[in-house]
């Protein structure tokens, strides 16, 4: 052969290369649904440059007369990561058409493998032909049909194609799948860049279950298209049975929007839309709800969900970056009364507490910047909306803190600024055991608080770690509230400031000593680490006097055991000498057993105990922290290589070991079986809020049986009350291709029986098709 038709037909084993891809592209025509692929066109840009070509055969033939090149025996092409093996390959420069024949197959850089008998196509990709198609994709999803078809360049077409993700069984491989796709013919146009699929029918276990004409659905290079979605189905104690048809609308590029009307056969007819817009900086999402109840009378009565006919809802939600450093943006969502959202198990809206806020944020490299107002829902069954009126409205608070870039005495500078301003509407107040609690105050107060520190950390030659702290802190407030009083008219029997205005210091020296001890034998190695710190300071300035508004959730245990200041907001702020002491553990074994705890106890060694000063809520009653020397706290677990784990926290009363607060959590697992089980103790703290003993055990497990089946299920039982709050129990499948959970769940809520409900929630999801969902499915 002439050296100049080496070249020429080179040439063309790329050009078939690349037309033949043009299979890989057709051939994933039904998983467009969830799967990008590359066309011919792009492949051609891809391929790099300078690209050589490898070709092996047992014999190159070229025939003058017929203008007809061959490779014939063990053809094996190999260009620009393209594979292709065959018993034969020829070009016709006459007719302008290449084929490959004998067990052709081809690998693509993604992957994907396309097999045929035989492929034949013009020299200009216009128009080809396979027999005997079969191909499977990098991800496991596969197609067969019996001919395959180019023509003009712009259209496929698959005759007598079958598609599936399931993987062949291996035992038999000509069992019919899971699940599989099939159609008399299936039509890819790469003008209006759609599939149809004629006379399609699903099939389940070899079985049809599903018939369609035809079907026509955007191909793999389409983004959005406008058209509707997977139907959702519902059913619960109070609506009924739902079905929720979604339909998908496509605006703009930078627009597109979502209408779902619900049927329900208790209530009728909900309607929701999603409208959602992308700008050059962020995007914006609007959401609208609402529905004219048709059997109100189903949900308990005297409650908010009985009482509303018309309801619904309009939520916003946005950010904006203003650069790279600044953000912009909000969440809010307005409701015709206070349990909608919640009723209707709305998407992103279902909780009890619903937090709206606009916000703006600034991060540099030592610095950052938040400011955030907020307005707080709470979702219940209350026709009068209590709850949601005693709520604080927040306008704004503020958090900045910044990181000296050059260090000061050899330690590290920081500052931290918080200015707080809320209002309420209505005193937030409650009797617990004979106990008076005034979480709010009607009226508006302002709280401005700015501190500084400074830590250094040195360690001695022998390994101890010293850190010493300085701190200082000021606080101003503007006060405008209501002087406590409770239900009977009763003034607050604390020593409240009754002023417009008041100041507050404090001042810290700390010291912290750590003292690392490794030991190592022949098979574990183990860390104890002794901890010891003081902190010096003068009793906390007007103690209990003040609202406290953000430091009423405390918690003492060993994850807060060495914290400077144990309270959890800005508005109380620890006083007095105290002094932490413990000791922390962690231990491995090369059997595969790993060890950790922590034990230790805070003592207040001089001036006033701030955790013993009774305040608007009585945070530091009961707490463990409110005598001289605290409750004794710790944690710690045990995991072992045979799948069982151990872990607790726990409370103990520094003066008989009394159990106060802890829960213990034991869990097993392996390949068949998996469980856990928590028990949670909480000691009665009147003053604090809680008059009884709260005890309570969870427990989940689950089985697997049959290679992809399970079984499982949970409950939470409330001990004290001797009441099942939540049952679950499951059924799921889940192999490959295709994922299938159904559970009950029933959730009891011993305050509020109104509150109460069961549900059904299931699940059905083919992979690279979609889901079929019945509720809200929550369940493992």
């Amino acid at each position: 052969m002439a050296a100049g038709d080496r070249k020429y037909f080179s040439k063309q084993l790329v050009a078939l290369l690349v037309g033949a891809t043009l299979c890989s592209y057709f051939g994933s025509v039904p998983v467009s649904y969830g799967q990008a692929n590359t066309s011919a066109q792009d492949i051609g840009k891809n391929i790099p440059e300078g690209a050589k070509l490898l070709l092996s055969a047992n014999e190159l033939v070229y025939n003058r007369d017929a203008d007809l090149v061959s490779a014939v025996g063990g053809v094996q092409i190999n260009y620009a990561g393209y594979k292709m093996v065959a018993q034969k390959v020829e070009y016709n420069q006459k007719t302008g058409r290449m084929m490959a024949l004998g067990n052709v197959e081809l690998v693509s850089p993604d992957g994907n493998r396309i097999y045929a008998d035989n492929l034949d196509v013009t020299d200009n990709f216009a128009d080809g032909f396979l027999n005997s198609l079969r191909i499977e994709t990098s991800d496991n999803t596969r197609i067969v049909a019996e001919s395959g078809q180019r023509v003009g360049g712009t259209m496929m077409i698959l005759n007598k194609g079958v598609y599936t993700a399931c993987l062949p069984c291996a035992e038999d491989p000509k069992r019919a799948p899971f699940w599989q796709v099939k159609a008399k013919r299936v039509i890819q146009n790469g003008v209006t860049h759609t599939i149809r699929l004629e006379r399609a029918r699903f099939e389940l276990l070899g079985y049809p279950i599903a018939f369609v004409p035809f079907i026509e659905v955007p191909d793999n290079t389409v983004k959005r298209k406008s058209g509707f979605l997977f139907p959702t189905m519902s059913l619960s104690q109070n609506l009924g049975f739902g079905l929720s048809i979604p339909y998908y609308y496509v605006i703009s590029p930078s627009m597109d929007a979502t209408v779902t009307t619900t049927g329900y056969t208790a209530q009728g007819f909900l309607v929701e839309g999603e409208f959602r817009q992308r700008f050059e900086n962020g995007t914006h999402i609007l959401r609208v709800a609402g529905i004219d109840q048709a059997k109100p009378d189903n949900f308990s009565s005297g409650t908010s969900d009985a009482e509303a006919s018309r309801r619904g809802m309009v939520a916003s939600k946005a950010e904006f970056r203003i650069n790279p450093r600044w953000t912009f943006g909000w969440d809010v969502m307005v409701q015709s009364d206070n349990n909608f959202s919640k009723t209707y198990k709305l998407k992103d809206f279902t909780g009890t507490d619903r937090t709206n806020q606009i916000y703006l944020t600034g991060l540099g490299k030592r610095n950052y910047f938040d400011m955030r107002a907020f307005y707080f829902d709470v979702q219940d069954a209350d026709r009068k909306n209590t709850a949601e009126k005693q709520q604080a409205i927040v306008y704004p608070a503020l958090d900045y803190h910044y990181v000296a870039p050059q260090p000061l005495a050899g330690g590290e500078l920081s500052a931290d600024v918080n200015l707080t301003n809320i209002s309420r509407t209505h005193d937030d107040f409650y009797t617990v055991d004979g106990f008076d609690r005034f979480r709010g105050l009607k009226g508006q107060t302002s709280r401005l608080t700015a501190e500084l520190q400074w830590k250094r950390t040195y360690v001695t030659p022998t390994g101890l770690v010293i850190t010493p702290l300085l701190a200082a802190r000021g606080d101003a407030f503007a006060l405008n509230m209501d002087s406590p009083v409770n239900a009977n008219g009763v003034p607050y029997a604390g020593n409240y400031l009754d002023d417009n205005s008041a100041t507050r210091s404090m001042f810290t020296a700390g010291l912290e000593l750590r003292y690392p001890i490794l030991m190592t034998t022949e098979n574990s190695t183990h860390i104890l680490e002794p901890i010891a710190q003081i902190y010096a300071r003068p009793d906390e300035q007007l103690a209990g006097r003040l609202p406290n508004e953000d430091a009423q959730s405390f918690v003492f245990d060993a994850t807060s055991l060495f914290d400077r200041d144990k309270f959890s907001g800005y508005d109380r702020v620890e006083g007095g000498t105290r002094a932490n002491v413990g000791i922390q553990y962690t231990g491995t074994f090369d059997s595969g057993y790993k060890l950790h705890g922590i034990f230790g106890q805070s003592y207040q060694i001089a001036g006033q105990n701030s955790f013993a000063t009774d305040d608007l809520v009585n945070v530091g009653a009961d707490s463990g922290l409110e005598t001289d020397r605290s409750d004794y706290v710790g944690l710690g677990g045990v995991e072992t290589p045979y799948g069982v784990s151990v872990a607790a926290s726990y409370r103990l009363d520094e003066k008989d070991f009394e159990f106060r607060r802890g829960d213990l959590t034991t869990a097993y697992q392996n390949d068949t079986f998996q469980t856990q089980v928590t028990y949670t103790h909480l000691s009665a703290q009147p003053a604090y809020g809680f008059a009884e003993d709260n005890d309570e055990i969870q427990t989940s497990s689950k089985v697997k049986f049959k290679d992809y089946w399970a079984i499982f299920g949970g409950i939470a039982w409330d001990l004290n009350n001797d009441v099942l709050s939540r049952r679950t129990l499951g059924l799921s499948y889940e192999d490959e291709c295709t994922i299938f959970t159904i559970a009950y769940t029933d959730t009891r809520d011993s305050d509020d029986e109104s509150a109460s409900d069961w549900t059904i929630g299931a699940r059905l999801t083919f992979r690279t098709l979609g889901d079929i969902k019945i509720g809200t499915n929550t369940l493992e």
